[in-house]
């Protein structure tokens, strides 16, 4: 240990180059239970009494006083005399002392304050497309049109067989993006400036939709975020900006559910794909 910062809670930081120069601190302090004393060994604040169980408390100097033929054992003595200047020399050295305390304050916080900052470095920006959902089955659309027609005995019209079509089809057709800037440190990353869209090429507008964001560490999943839609347009994407900061590995987004009554589609990510009949899971009648 060759280097410490003091505190008493009271008067800042104060950094003592030696143990010597730290226990004349400890020994100005007038409440023990308020100091603070940082080891560069452990970088950690600990208190005066962990302080001691590192480092026992040094013994205290004797002097021998002559007193009437008698050896007396004395801790401290008195000056022999006092000089006329002595109160002029007391307030300089106090000035100079305020001085060095403020200036050795100010070096010991920024040296802390270097010790504990993380430096973010710029990488490159983030693009990350929803993946197709694993309970969204890949269909043969032409081969079930042609079982309905069969078990019906007559065809579907042209407006029956396009809205079954775009909702067993819809993750080729309604697109989820996000685009966000990075910075990367030495063992986490952040993203910011988060933009999402919703690109709807079916051809009809979409009532709603609901997106979850996915920030994700080890290759888990840590926190998840909610993100509503409004009327989503097939003439121009819907975007929404995000104004908050998220620390992870990588995030991504998807589909919570969806809604389009101009083709009787209603999507929901808590439907499990189990095996059997796939035939038009989508759809819906509110």
């Amino acid at each position: 240990m060759e280097k410490f910062l003091f505190t008493d809670g009271m008067n800042g930081v104060i950094e003592a180059a030696s143990l010597e120069a730290l226990e004349k601190l400890v020994e100005s302090a007038e409440q023990p239970d308020t100091i603070r004393i940082w080891l560069f060994s452990s970088s950690e604040w600990i208190s005066y009494a962990a302080f001691r169980k590192l480092v026992p408390a040094p013994a205290r100097k004797e002097k021998t006083l002559v007193v009437a033929d008698r050896s007396v054992k004395a801790y401290t003595a008195q000056p022999a005399f006092i000089p006329l200047n002595a109160d002029k020399q007391s307030k300089s050295k106090h000035w100079l002392k305020k001085v060095f305390f403020f200036a050795t304050a100010a070096a010991g916080v920024l040296l802390v304050f270097n010790f504990t900052k993380i430096k973010w470095e710029n990488a490159a920006p983030l693009s990350a497309t929803a993946a197709w959902p694993s309970n969204v089955p890949v269909m043969d659309i032409d081969s079930l049109i042609y079982e309905i027609e069969d078990t019906r005995g007559q065809g579907l019209d042209r407006s029956t067989r396009t809205n079954l079509r775009l909702r067993n089809t819809w993750p080729d057709r309604i697109a989820l993006q996000l685009v966000a800037e990075k910075e990367t440190s030495s063992n986490i990353s952040r993203f910011f400036n988060i933009d999402i869209s919703i690109d709807n090429a079916t051809g009809f507008n979409l009532d709603n939709a609901v997106v979850k964001l996915s920030v994700w560490n080890n290759r888990k999943i840590s926190m998840t975020d909610t993100i509503r839609f409004g009327t989503i347009r097939y003439d121009k994407p819907a975007k929404r900006e995000l104004d908050y900061r998220y620390k992870g590995d990588s995030i991504s987004v998807s589909f919570e559910s969806i809604k389009a009554k101009a083709f009787n589609f209603c999507y929901a990510a808590t439907v499990k794909n189990e095996p059997g009949s796939y035939n038009d899971r989508w759809f819906c009648k509110e």
